[in-house]
């Protein structure tokens, strides 16, 4: 009971961390272009991000994606899930913190993963994982940020033709209000994608520890269409808070050191980003909004000559989401064998 209700307070507090670290996601562009102070941006992400909450529930009707999270692991080769899932979430914790700090726009979605993989490998061998969901979702490590930069470089050819006879200024007038619609689809959608991961964990937790003795009703659960209500509301309402508080230091590197961007640029790579976001959420796959957006960025920059994106930050960037998954599972490894020694 004690091992459950740890779950659900370092998932409340991870969800927070993925808000203020994936904050640069859907604001970084509208800053950058300086549509909207750094503070109006956050209050204006947050906002959308509880709001995919309500498309979720009463428009989609389900959470997918928190389902294929769930699965990542097979509890019943696990003696304690509890203790596995407090090992993975301590050391994606941990791991966003650190990278955060260094301001690398890292995946928090890939970090959580990488962390409940490692530590089920940890706890019961390679078999406790379901090879074919890691392998789908690493998959898209390279497939998401390569159909957001398709979808950016289409998207922005298709808008430098539509709005060519425009008068420049007249132009940048109407692509700054744009962009406040485009970051909202895109805060949305990020709102959808990983508030629905930490859900994933929490369920996984829930259905595992549904024997303990004396669980509360509101704690118990024999499959995901058992979700409770607190559960959606709390991690869709922790990401939102954590958006509030910004993430300036990514934001930084997400909106300036990719390449330049102008608010037509803006809105087109948040839109192919929204569009890439929406897809896998039909598709029930978790990928990286992190990963989404800045591969839109390079799309849009790539279209004025390869030259104006700075490859050197996206080569770092690159290195960063390659070694997130192996670096978070083993870090998680080494927190599980440390927690079982004391409390095993």
């Amino acid at each position: 009971m004690t091992l459950l209700v740890l779950v659900i307070v370092l998932a409340v507090i991870f969800d927070f961390i993925n808000g203020f670290h994936d904050a640069a996601n859907s604001i970084a562009t509208v800053v950058s272009s300086n549509v909207l102070t750094p503070l109006q941006a956050v209050i204006w992400a947050a906002s959308f991000n509880f709001v995919a909450y309500f498309i979720a529930k009463f428009v989609i009707g389900e959470f997918g994606i928190a389902n294929t999270i769930s699965q990542t692991v097979d509890m019943s080769y696990i003696s304690n899930p509890s203790l596995v899932i407090v090992a993975g979430l301590t050391a994606a914790i941990i791991w966003n913190l650190i990278t955060w700090w260094f301001g690398i726009p890292s995946s928090s979605s890939h970090t959580l993963i990488g962390g409940f993989a490692g530590a089920g490998i940890a706890a019961a061998g390679f078999d406790a994982v379901r090879s074919s969901v890691i392998g789908i979702i690493a998959l898209f490590i390279i497939a998401a940020p390569l159909i957001g930069m398709i979808g950016g470089n289409i998207i922005t050819l298709l808008t430098l033709h539509f709005a060519r006879k425009a008068k420049p200024r007249k132009a940048d007038r109407w692509f700054r209000r744009l962009q406040l619609v485009s970051s909202a689809t895109l805060s949305i959608g990020h709102g959808l994608n990983d508030s629905q991961k930490v859900m994933g964990i929490i369920a996984a937790a829930l259905i595992a520890g549904r024997s303990v003795e004396g669980l509360p009703h509101w704690m118990y659960m024999e499959s995901m269409k058992d979700m409770h209500d607190w559960i959606p509301i709390t991690c869709f309402s922790a990401i939102a808070f954590g958006t509030v508080t910004g993430g300036w230091k990514i934001i930084n590197t997400m909106g300036r050191n990719i390449t330049k961007i102008t608010p037509m640029e803006g809105f087109c790579s948040q839109v192919a980003g929204s569009i890439t976001l929406y897809i896998t959420e039909i598709l029930h796959i978790p990928v990286s909004t992190t990963h989404v957006i800045t591969g839109s960025i390079i799309g849009v920059g790539s279209v004025k000559r390869l030259s104006a994106v700075r490859w050197g930050v996206t080569i770092n960037l690159l290195w960063a989401w390659i070694l997130t998954i192996p670096v978070s599972a083993v870090l998680a490894a080494g927190v599980y064998y440390l927690v079982n020694y004391f409390v095993g």
